[in-house]
């Protein structure tokens, strides 16, 4: 059997990768950018890492490694050697987070924190206090007090001093590293005056800085707290999905019903469902007919009615009909499990505005330490005093962490791509997310994609001895063994009609052509007229394929021995709303152009009604995929939505690829985007929420950008001379403000209206 190059390079590069395997790891310990830039560059240095993306938002890191060199453990102790822990497999998306106790724990070092507060700064402001805590009058026990407080603030931000100095180690210091230093180089200081203050000198207690290193502590778990709820609400979208799939089911058995769980249930098992309840697995309906709510995967709020041989889908509520349907789908291969891994993976992958955060901030924590380094030895230097230079020290890396600029775009992204999810528009990769923004360019297949796919024969030109009947036999014949939409037609046709089904050998599926095979010895060729001209048949019927293409027909030609025998015409319905998309898009100065396999006639006739100007007819799936080759070289971007196997070159080729969820495996496989709903105002939707989401991560880089470059040189004392100075508990403060604004705004996103 011939294939063309395109699938035949596909196997290749398949058999290449075989030995390629894909995981997502739980990660624990990731704080901020600089840690899952540290971790994924480690991976990415280790022998038989082929690729790896962490995914900082999600707390997982996507990675792709050599099985005949290493295995999950392996990968696992990589993890940990970086300096973090593996939780596993990630195979839900339930939060790992304790938040009650997480709660539990801010109320009691909220509650200390102020006691804290008023122990150490009650006196300047005139609040009454216990004599013993006077810093004047005792100031060993003062001192005492302080540190008997600040001790459970150390416990408590343990993990975040750990972390920091095994980082610095490891030679990837992140904001914890920042944040060690600092609350250390306090406390130890602090240690000494109260040494000092113990020996005699008693005017050291105002060099005590254990306030300090506590409420930075605090500030910063309060950050993580906040940071922690927001990550969690990225994640409900996908949440919801999983939680809609049941966890039990009824099924038939020897005639009877037999309740069982979701796991228990194999293919072939056929399944019970009552009105009100919600399907369990994907399945076929063998029995019984009703309406099926499917508004949470297609985002169509109208029911939709099913019949038998109709598919079903896991999650659909059945509103009033009995139905007993045959499972096909189970467990990982359902559609809400491939939902569910598609934008897992998504969240794991980086547009390209995210990669140039990650860099900048992969260098900034160091740039950092040497600022804050030199900073100290200038002020030792101008002769401002040990306290002021490790005050100033202290501040300038508790100022610094850069929280909001690691927030800035994985979090925007994330919520978008939820946002996606639950319109029905799922994204399989974050660039496209990014790169939607910028299309000027759309290319549409017909058949199947600006039209339903729901092909009926209007016409049948018959030119043999045979009976229209017998013609569609031996075409329908062929038909049933191949996957393009126009072999419903003739099912339909055949079944309506009460038609055979002939037994047919050496099939042949010539992509862009038609369809070839042996039925009774004889060669039947199926297809277009180009199908007529590769096997050099004579076509005298030029003038009625132009008659029936201007009707609007797709053209199918029934040959048998090198004879044409027929035409028949199929005629396609346009989807209801492809006027209105091509409408908005062309008001966007986005260029539409029709790429299609039928004729001339035919596709002129669909485009005229659409009103697209811009059509190329007759092309096969290598000359689809050369034009998509052409625009791009000539620095347009191009989207490619299509549903079929010939549109597959095309949609890998394009800068992104859109596939209707009625398409092909290959083409949802070959696409960037899948279309869950079959609905083309998902393109738009797509464009806008891309627009939205990219302008989102602008203004949160912006912020971000503009309070570090703003706070650091204040931290460095540069505005003292004008009274203008922050101690490290307002530097810490104003650490969590930054992250709290860009957290804000990346939510805003959640209310994108379509």
């Amino acid at each position: 059997m011939k294939i063309c190059n395109y699938y035949l390079n596909f196997e290749q590069y398949m058999e290449g990768i075989s030995y390629m395997k894909k995981i997502i790891l739980s990660i624990d310990g990731m704080t901020c950018s600089a840690c899952s830039n540290g971790l994924e560059k480690y991976l990415l240095k280790q022998d038989g890492i082929i690729n790896a993306s962490v995914n900082l938002v999600m707390s997982n890191a996507l990675v792709e490694y050599d099985e005949t060199k290493l295995n999950i453990k392996n990968v696992e102790e990589f993890v940990k050697k970086a300096g973090f822990k593996s939780l596993g497999l990630y195979t839900d998306i339930k939060t790992k987070n304790n938040t009650k106790n997480n709660k539990v724990l801010f109320i009691i070092f909220l509650i200390l924190s102020i006691i804290l507060m008023y122990v150490s700064m009650g006196h300047m402001i005139g609040l009454p206090t216990f004599e013993f805590l006077n810093m004047h009058t005792h100031p060993i026990s003062y001192a005492i007090t302080l540190l008997i407080i600040t001790i459970p603030f150390i416990f408590y931000g343990f993990d975040i001093i750990k972390s920091g100095f095994k980082n610095l180690i490891h030679k990837s210091p992140n904001m914890d590293t920042l944040v060690a230093i600092g609350v250390l180089s306090s406390l130890l200081y602090s240690l000494y005056n109260m040494y000092i203050i113990i020996k005699g000198n008693t005017s050291y207690v105002e060099h005590l800085y254990f306030e300090s290193a506590a409420i930075v502590i605090f500030f910063i778990k309060l950050g993580r707290y906040i940071d922690g709820a927001s990550k969690d609400k990225t994640k409900e979208a996908i949440q919801k999905l999983v939680q809609i799939t049941p966890k039990d089911a009824t099924i038939k058995v020897n005639g009877d019903e037999k309740k069982v769980t979701i796991d228990e249930i194999n293919k072939g098992d056929i399944v019970i469902s009552k009105p009100g309840e919600r399907i369990s697995v994907d399945g076929e309906i063998v029995i019984g007919k009703t309406h099926l709510d499917e508004s949470f995967i297609t985002g169509e709020s109208k029911p939709v009615a099913k019949n038998i041989g109709d598919k079903v889908i896991a999650g659909s509520i059945n509103y009033d009909g009995y139905i007993e349907y045959k499972a096909e789908k189970i467990g990982k291969e359902s559609t809400i499990s491939e939902i569910v891994k598609l934008v897992i993976e998504a969240t794991n992958t980086k547009a390209p505005i995210a990669k140039i955060a990650d860099t900048v901030s992969g260098y900034f924590v160091p740039t950092v330490i040497i600022i804050a380094f030199i900073t100290f030895l200038v002020y030792l230097f101008l002769g401002l005093g040990f306290t002021s230079a490790i005050n100033t020290f202290v501040t300038i890396l508790v100022v610094a962490c850069p929280c909001s600029l690691g927030l800035a775009t994985p979090l925007a992204i994330v919520i978008s791509e939820g946002v996606c999810a639950t319109h029905g528009i799922l994204v399989k990769k974050s660039e496209t997310l990014e790169n939607a923004s910028k299309i000027n360019t759309i290319v549409f297949d017909k058949t199947g994609t600006l039209t339903y796919g729901t092909l009926k024969i209007a016409e049948i030109l018959n030119y043999s001895t045979l009976t229209n009947n017998e013609i569609v036999e031996l075409a329908g014949s062929l038909e049933s063994k191949s996957t393009h939409p126009i072999s419903k037609a003739f099912k339909e046709y055949i079944e309506a009609n009460n038609l055979k089904i002939l037994d047919v050998e050496k099939f042949e599926d010539i992509s862009g052509y038609g369809i070839v095979g042996t039925i009774d010895n004889n060669t039947i060729l199926v297809g277009n007229s180009k199908l007529l001209n590769k096997y050099k048949i004579e076509n005298k019927y030029i003038e009625q394929e132009e008659l029936l293409a201007t009707n609007g027909n797709s053209i199918v030609y029934i040959a048998k021995n090198n004879e044409i025998l027929g035409i028949i015409g199929v005629n396609d319905i346009i989807r209801g709303n492809a006027k209105n998309i091509i409408e908005e898009l062309n008001k966007n100065n986005i260029e539409v152009m029709m790429l299609t396999g039928d004729n001339k006639k035919t596709a002129k006739s669909i485009a005229d009604t659409l009103e697209i100007k811009n059509v190329i007819a007759n092309v096969t799936p290598n000359e689809k995929s050369n034009i998509i080759k052409k625009l791009k070289d000539k620095g347009k971007i191009v989207m490619m939505c299509g549903d079929g196997i010939n549109d597959s070159p095309a949609l890998a080729l394009s800068d992104i690829g859109v596939s209707v969820n009625s398409g092909t495996d290959i083409a949802r496989d070959s696409s960037d985007v899948i279309l869950t709903k079959n609905d083309l105002t998902s393109i738009m939707n797509l464009i806008n929420i891309s627009k939205k989401t990219i302008r989102n991560i602008k203004q949160n880089l912006f912020w971000a950008f503009f309070y570090n470059s703003l706070m650091i040189p204040i931290a460095m004392g540069v505005l003292s001379g004008i009274g203008i100075n922050i101690n490290p508990m307002i530097a810490s403060l104003a650490m969590v403000l930054s992250s709290f604004t860009v957290i804000l705004n990346a939510l805003r996103l959640k209310k994108i209206k379509m």
